[in-house]
């Protein structure tokens, strides 16, 4: 018999578009702690639930940290918080979602060191 999974749900809004802010990604996944982000908005909402739909952690109006194409949002406790960088070595293998929600594992990455120009490989996986 298959081992079960837990998931989770992270749902992003930007918080400063429209009257009441938009919906920017929203993914279900693996459960974890660290999701990395791209071209995220210059702030984010952040809630995290159980696939039961317990709220687990939510933070709001998280501001960008620097001008960089890949956000870290990391679950500590109820909380999240947010670092902008350029991903390195140990942030291969983590998930990272896109605008709309479809959620993919880091497989390569690779940036000039003046942040001109990056190359980034994400593998996809899904079934039904």
């Amino acid at each position: 018999m298959a081992k079960r999974t837990t998931l989770q749900l992270w749902d992003l809004w930007y918080p400063q578009a429209g009257a009441t802010g938009v919906p920017f990604a929203r993914g279900r996944m693996d459960a974890t702690d660290i999701l990395l982000v791209h071209a995220a908005p210059p702030y984010l909402t952040v809630e995290v639930r159980s696939d039961k739909g317990s709220r687990l952690a939510y933070s709001r109006d998280l501001p960008k940290t620097a001008d960089r194409p890949i956000a870290r949002l990391t679950r500590k406790g109820n909380r999240v918080v947010r670092l902008d960088l350029w991903p390195t070595k140990k942030d291969i293998g983590q998930l990272v979602i896109l605008p709309g929600g479809e959620v993919g594992v880091l497989m390569e990455w690779w940036n000039a060191e003046d942040g001109s120009e990056w190359r980034w490989q994400v593998e996809f996986y899904n079934h039904r």
